[in-house]
């Protein structure tokens, strides 16, 4: 799953990249053995658009910049939400993230499509009690036959450090850590 994600990176050019929960995964596993370099970046997105939550229209493009403002945006433009898109997420199996304050719960979401066979439903749902904490609604998980993934509804304020002071990027990189620790626990789970 992981592994040869991570690995087609290394393969792939001279100097890898590879973000901070990538490369230690890869150390983790010894997959950098006569690897020269390997450089550590930032996750990079190549869509970040503001919508109206009632119709999904566009509202604006944006720019990487934009994801330097604290989530508290999204309570201040409730009536928006924010769409973002990365080539890295094929690492973690995420189609994209749309984040939003969910004004009826009082929290901030992210939604996102989880590509995970369905027979894997009963660790999804272990792993997500076990790392989200919060006292209301912390996530809903449905499968969908028809595209073949989870639809995830997840609250952010049930994220291990949460802030609405913090920015975009760090809530986003935290969203990719879950995510990515959901798929390294099932590699380990379903190789033993």
């Amino acid at each position: 799953m992981l592994k040869k994600q991570i690995e087609s990176f290394i393969n792939e050019e001279a100097n890898s990249q590879l973000i901070d929960i990538e490369k230690a995964y890869a150390q983790k596993h010894a997959l950098l053995n006569g690897v020269t370099t390997v450089e550590t970046i930032p996750l990079q997105f190549q869509v970040i658009e503001r919508c109206l939550k009632e119709t999904e229209e566009l509202i604006a493009e944006e720019t990487t910049s934009f994801l330097t403002n604290s989530v508290h945006y999204l309570k201040e433009h409730a009536n928006e939400f924010m769409f973002v898109a990365s080539e890295r997420f094929d690492v973690i199996r995420v189609d994209s993230f749309a984040l939003e304050f969910d004004g009826a719960f009082g929290v901030y979401s992210a939604l996102f499509g989880l590509r995970l066979q369905k027979k894997y439903s009963e660790f999804l749902h272990s792993y997500f009690k076990a790392h989200l904490h919060h006292d209301k609604m912390t996530y809903s998980a449905a499968f969908s036959g028809e595209d073949g993934l989870w639809e995830i509804n997840l609250a952010l304020d049930a994220l291990d450090g949460f802030s609405e002071q913090q920015s975009f990027d760090e809530v986003l990189a935290q969203l990719y850590s879950l995510v990515f620790g959901l798929l390294e626990e099932l590699e380990v789970a379903i190789c033993h």
